[in-house]
């Protein structure tokens, strides 16, 4: 019988981790898998309220331990709304982003504990985990930045440098580097179909191991 997988994509701004999201959602659908997509902040009323509030009230000047906090309001209610309901259908879940953002953005860059982020977001989110977490990785970040110099001026995280940026990409590593067995990186410096093939790719033993028959 196959069980239903709960996988996260994260990385900074302007790896494209939407667009791959919304592509590997497309892949699973087209070979019958049951798929829910979300985003965290999002998914539900009050997740969809703290997105606006967090990431563009330009106006509001937020502590780390304030946003880490709202961050995890967002997804708790999202776990209790979304994501539980869904693994108990039997339904696969697709996340963007997940409790790793928090540890990299108010840990790393935000220069509180990461251990105590950790442990916090996951009594927030109930011990609900993603299976994987794939995190779009770029050598150069200022990639990012100017893929995302093609559209409309983006949020006030993706506004920040690329000093910042690079604090962001560094701690992702090092998450990844720390939680092997959850957390993968995927190079992002090349086209959407490039990375498209090499998230399948991981994706696939994993799926297998699962009970889904896949195919790339």
């Amino acid at each position: 019988m196959s069980k239903p997988l709960f996988i996260s994509l994260d990385g900074i701004d302007g790896t494209g981790k939407t667009t791959q999201l919304q592509r590997l959602a497309q892949w699973l659908r087209e070979q019958h898998v049951p798929v829910v997509t979300s985003a965290d902040p999002g998914g539900t009323l009050l997740g969809e309220e703290l997105r606006r509030l967090l990431l563009h009230r330009s106006d509001l000047s937020l502590t780390p331990v304030a946003e880490a906090l709202l961050f995890m309001a967002a997804r708790a209610q999202l776990v209790v709304e979304v994501i539980r309901p869904a693994l108990s259908a039997g339904q696969c879940v697709l996340c963007d982003r997940f409790l790793l953002a928090n540890v990299v953005y108010q840990g790393y860059a935000g220069g509180l504990d990461p251990e105590e982020l950790w442990r916090i977001g996951r009594w927030s989110a109930s011990g609900v985990e993603p299976d994987l977490t794939l995190v779009l990785d770029l050598e150069d970040v200022s990639l990012a930045r100017r893929r995302k110099g093609r559209f409309p001026p983006g949020d006030r995280f993706e506004q920040r440098d690329e000093d910042y940026q690079r604090q962001l990409r560094d701690g992702f590593r090092r998450e990844a580097q720390r939680l092997p067995q959850r957390i993968a990186l995927v190079p992002a410096d090349g086209d959407v179909e490039e990375v498209q093939r090499h998230l399948r790719k991981l994706l696939l033993p994993l799926f297998h191991t699962h009970g889904w028959n896949l195919t790339a």
